[in-house]
């Protein structure tokens, strides 16, 4: 792929932002989430060991209550290191919540073929308020 390919979605909550992708085809909970590295600690995940910060999440889901969600990613974000962006295969009303009220550009109902395109690492420009992914070549 050189270039870009471009890719519609809904917007969950509005705003711009670009960063590399973090990929995950498993749910996620933010309170599984070291709050002053951004770094995944739930044992065995897809993610353990990685850090969120700086990132465009791509995550399959979340999982755990409104409380633990909302507390986790309010404790990331507060020391910077959380997603800058987020796209959601299957919205869930406790992580759509969370990324309402913490502000974070954050999308749904996107192309299929961009999880058949999209790299773990590939730059994404998330454009929720026009309803557009941009995946940048490597």
């Amino acid at each position: 792929m050189s270039g870009s390919c471009s890719f519609a979605c809904s917007p969950i909550s509005g705003g711009r932002c670009s960063g590399p992708a973090l990929v995950s085809d498993e749910a996620v909970c933010f309170y599984l989430v070291e709050p002053e590295t951004g770094v995944v600690v739930e044992k065995g995940h897809a993610l353990e060991g990685r850090s969120m910060e700086g990132t465009i999440l791509v995550a399959h889901a979340g999982k755990g209550s409104s409380v633990v969600q909302m507390d986790g990613l309010f404790k990331i974000t507060k020391h910077g290191k959380g997603p800058v962006g987020v796209v959601l295969r299957n919205p869930d009303p406790v992580f759509v919540s969370a990324l309402l009220i913490m502000e974070i550009p954050s999308v749904y109902a996107v192309e299929e073929s961009f999880f058949e395109t999209l790299k773990d690492g590939q730059t994404i420009e998330l454009d929720a308020d026009a309803g557009v992914l941009r995946l940048l070549s490597r």
